[in-house]
């Protein structure tokens, strides 16, 4: 099941609720071989993504900050650089 449920879970098991950090290894693993993704996925790979794909897409960096649960927006800026060379590949074209 997928979805925020009342104690904030994106993925809710159907036995007690709430996965171990072993299983949600597993099922991404899984799910990644299964579309043919070569490269080592994990949770924080996910994460570091989705972050990326924001800022990429124009979001602000301090909503991104608060999506990601950061309390220090250093800590959010360490994925800006991801976006900063892609802009910089980008200026190069030109």
């Amino acid at each position: 099941m997928y979805g925020i449920n009342k104690d904030g879970l994106v993925f809710v098991s159907q036995r007690d609720g709430k996965y171990n950090k072993r299983t949600i290894q597993q099922i991404i693993k899984s799910a990644s071989k299964k579309v043919g993704i070569k490269k080592n996925v994990t949770p924080h790979t996910l994460r570091h993504s989705f972050a990326t794909h924001l800022l990429k897409s124009g979001a602000d960096i301090r909503y991104i900050q608060q999506l990601l649960g950061h309390k220090d927006l250093k800590t959010t800026q360490i994925y800006t650089h991801v976006a900063n060379k892609g802009i910089k590949k980008l200026a190069n074209l030109l």
